[in-house]
């Protein structure tokens, strides 16, 4: 009985329809890129010091000496308080000159009326509009925080109302509804505002990148699908994140940045005319005339005559049988070796998210120029994108997973042992570290899906991306560890990747194995097998014991 890949194995594994959908599919990913990451610039903290009022008439050797020096061994004033007015406002009058007496002495104040931002870099950010400094200096990672959670929400939503209402519908609807927001975002009169438009559009773009992924995966053979999540959608996204800084650096203003990126978007609405929807979700729903249509439409396309019948009744029904159903997501912990199965990729995929976008949204507080280090923090992924393809082809998921965390969490440990003076070595080690973060992502996806059996692998690959969505959350107070301790984000960061590489070591390897159907095909956990080998070692020898024990009892008169 034919399955449905055998049925469209007619149509050829890379002929011109599927070379226009993987590019077409691929670059749909293209703005999420750049959207995702705009908070950089958007969200970035310009130099800032308290605001004095002009109606003090203070000279300006007077006004230079208004704000107190950070003690340290570089100079730098306080940005959250100044020295109260009053006092040197009543000082200035007796001495003109505020070198002749000690103003350190002076009692501080809050900045009671603003503060005076650095226009520098930029024109305007959210924090420099709504003053997100200070007191309220939670507010900007609190911000990022919200957009993360609506990804939480859309990754795990999408799912759903792709199967429901179709791929094809449900991606161009994000694609609108990104727009849509990124518009109104730009209007918001408020930092509350921003935040609930900003949580929406978390959801929204998250759900085009997932139903672009599902949709590709359904349309494409089995050869081109691993070479279009880790290549095609992988090198897309990174193209978009390389534009961001090249946008940023022309569009100094945050709500100009976001208008124009989400005009970009508008290019994608042609794509409708061209994208199909997935034969795969159609046959599923019944719709059978609009399967082969599409199928015959793709045939067409790539100079190929199809059979006059499709499917026959009997592959229909067989297909329907066949069909696998989503499990409860309790069934991941219900036996002792999925239950740590799920632990571990639980675990291994929120430490890789902290990471990737612990780094990721680092790139202000490293040396050099800020546009630069983006746009190589975005070209540090194709390489890692192609490094990740190269080696779930060719070799053990489990050891180069685990490699790769180690050269990753590594090179972030070692940064602290690099002098100060030496800011260039520093950025370097800091790019090795997102190259190897965002190559075990790409690793931990392919071998995530091989683990799990056919009823639950939907189930176990969105338990796994809500963990990491979960890890984006925390990861802006990741970045804020800095403020304490100079280089305590990468620190913390090099240490969760370094245990989530020994962790891995625990799990079954799935190289050139077969993908399990059922729960009892899948790999034994090292640590249990283990485990259970000395457990039935110490059983085996306490009943010896036992038996000698009664032997010697019997032979004694």
């Amino acid at each position: 009985m034919r399955n449905y890949e055998d049925i469209v194995a007619v149509l050829g594994e890379w002929g011109p329809f599927q070379k226009m959908i993987f590019f077409l599919l691929s670059a749909s990913i293209f703005p999420n890129g750049f959207c995702g990451l705009s908070i950089v610039f958007v969200g970035d903290i310009p130099e800032h010091r308290c605001s004095i009022p002009g109606n003090l008439n203070l000279s300006q050797a007077w006004m230079n000496r208004t704000i107190p020096l950070v003690p340290g061994t570089q100079v730098r004033y306080s940005q959250c308080s100044r020295y109260r007015l009053d006092v040197i406002g009543n000082l200035s009058e007796v001495f003109p000159d505020p070198d002749l007496l000690n103003v350190s002495g002076i009692e501080e104040e809050p900045c009671l009326d603003g503060w005076d931002y650095s226009r520098d870099q930029y024109t305007s950010t959210i924090v420099s509009e709504w003053d997100l400094v200070c007191d309220d200096k939670w507010k900007e990672p609190f911000t990022t925080s919200l957009y993360f959670f609506g990804v939480l929400m859309g990754s795990g939503g999408s799912g759903v109302i792709s199967d429901r209402f179709g791929r094809k519908i449900v991606l161009f609807g994000t694609m609108g509804l990104q727009i849509l927001l990124n518009l109104l975002i730009t209007l918001s009169p408020s930092w509350e505002i921003f935040c609930l438009i900003n949580c929406v559009r978390g959801i929204g773009e998250i759900s085009n990148y997932v139903t672009a992924f599902v949709l590709g995966s359904e349309i494409l053979q089995k050869s081109i699908r691993v070479t279009y999540s880790a290549l095609g959608i992988g090198c897309f996204y990174a193209v978009g994140y390389m534009m961001l800084p090249f946008v940023a650096y022309f569009v100094r203003g945050w709500r100009m940045l976001i208008l124009i990126l989400s005009l970009i978007s508008l290019l994608y609405i042609p794509l409708w005319w061209f994208i199909p929807e997935s034969p795969r979700w159609l046959l599923s729903k019944g719709r059978v005339k609009e399967t082969e249509s599409i199928i015959r439409l793709m045939a067409k396309k790539n100079g190929i005559t199809p059979p006059a019948v499709l499917f026959t009744d009997d592959e229909l029904e067989h297909m329907q049988n066949k069909q696998v159903k989503s499990v409860p997501v309790i069934q991941l912990i219900k036996t002792s070796r999925i239950r740590t199965i799920t632990m571990i990729n639980f675990l291994v995929w929120m430490i890789l998210a902290i990471g990737y976008y612990g780094l990721s949204l680092n790139v202000p507080n490293l040396h050099g120029n800020d546009y630069l280090n983006c746009f190589l923090f975005g070209a540090i992924e194709m390489p890692a994108n192609i490094a990740a393809w190269l080696l779930v082809r060719k070799f053990p998921r489990r050891l180069s997973l685990s490699g790769i965390l180690v050269l990753s969490g590594g090179v972030l440990l070692f940064m602290n042992l690099i002098p100060s003076n030496l800011l260039v070595l520093s950025t370097a080690l800091v790019l090795i570290g997102k190259l190897g973060n965002t190559c075990a992502f790409s690793i931990a996806f392919v071998y995530t899906s091989e683990l799990y059996p056919t009823s639950m692998r939907n189930t176990g690959i969105g338990v796994s991306s809500m963990a990491s969505r979960a890890g984006s959350i925390i990861s802006p107070y990741t970045v804020m560890l800095d403020t304490y301790k100079e280089n305590l984000s990468f620190i913390v960061m090099g240490v969760l990747m370094v245990i989530s590489a020994i962790v891995v070591l625990f799990l079954p390897e799935t190289f050139n194995i077969p993908l399990p159907d059922a729960i009892n095909q899948m790999q034994k956990v090292k640590w249990l097998t283990i485990h259970r080998c000395s457990y039935s070692y110490l059983n085996k020898t306490k009943t010896i014991r036992e038996n000698n024990v009664a032997i010697f009892k019997e032979e004694i008169p």
